[in-house]
């Protein structure tokens, strides 16, 4: 199917996804095409990506537009993934955050492009068991995605023992999940603590309020560096001057922005740098005590 792509129609669904969401598809990658739409493509009766393309050109296509760029950017999600960033974020950047705050003033933390919710639900987990550090301070957690599918899983909480195995710590499914009908359902208490939201990263996040720490991992990789670079600097918009980014392990914000600089010694961590700090001496922000 994919070796019969036509330029134009690979050039039209290339730019639809990069308008749409910011996903960049070389012509490397027209596999990903093939392989994430074989579903539409067969649903739909077309015989191919250029009969889906002309489909697509057609008035009265957002429907399928958004499926397909439902399709395209929806990507694996698991619990606690890369264990790191998230002892970081019980260790250092929770007992941070909360001593610089007052106990009225909420903790904010932004899931971006949060898939099916592990990552949101794994921040929530987190926080539940860090209540002797964190008192009676509310914590708000809001994970958003563009793809409606995935925020009705989120918002559902049920996963599938697969799901579950991967990454999950046993006590945390013992006490945290209960058994339903060969799956497993997170807590309601969990659950209460996220919210879900649909959102586009090309759209601005100061519409979510602003963020104290911010989980945007193995996000940006999909995206060409000018991209990259404007999501960042809505992100730094949205976030105070102690805020923490946190991105995947192939990210870096190093020649993209100087709105966020590496934490010393910790990788994958961001602070929030005033204008041109990025390009101070060692170009980092001090590691968190």
């Amino acid at each position: 199917m994919a070796a019969n792509l036509s330029p134009a129609s690979f050039d039209m669904l290339a730019s639809m996804l990069k308008s749409t969401s910011g996903l960049t598809i070389g012509r490397d990658k027209v596999y990903l095409l093939e392989t994430r739409l074989g579903g539409i493509i067969k649903r739909e009766k077309l015989a191919d990506l250029n009969q889906l393309a002309d489909r697509l050109r057609r008035p009265g296509a957002d429907t399928l537009a958004r499926e397909v760029v439902e399709a395209m950017t929806t990507n694996e999600s698991f619990f606690f993934r890369d264990d790191k960033p998230f002892l970081h974020f019980r260790n250092h950047a929770l007992p941070r955050i909360a001593g610089a705050r007052s106990q009225a003033t909420p903790i904010r933390i932004w899931s971006a492009a949060s898939s099916s919710g592990q990552e949101a639900y794994s921040l929530a987990m987190i926080i539940a068991e860090c209540r002797a550090v964190l008192g009676e301070r509310r914590v708000e957690i809001i994970g958003t995605d563009i793809a409606r599918e995935q925020l009705h899983r989120a918002r559902e909480g049920l996963y599938s023992q697969f799901e579950v195995q991967r990454g999950l710590p046993v006590q945390m499914l013992m006490r945290w999940f209960r058994k339903e009908d060969g799956n497993w359902r997170i807590h309601d208490q969990i659950r209460a603590m996220v919210q879900f939201r649909e959102f586009n990263l090309l759209s601005d996040p100061r519409s979510l309020g602003h963020f104290d720490i911010v989980f945007c991992r193995n996000v940006l990789i999909y995206f060409d560096q000018p991209t990259k670079g404007r999501v960042l600097e809505s992100i730094a918009g949205a976030m105070p001057a102690d805020g923490l980014l946190y991105l995947g392990g192939a990210e870096t914000v190093l020649g993209i922005t100087n709105r966020f600089a590496p934490l010393t010694a910790e990788r994958g961590v961001y602070g929030v740098a005033a204008a041109g700090a990025a390009h101070a001496p060692g170009g980092r922000v001090p590691v968190l005590a």
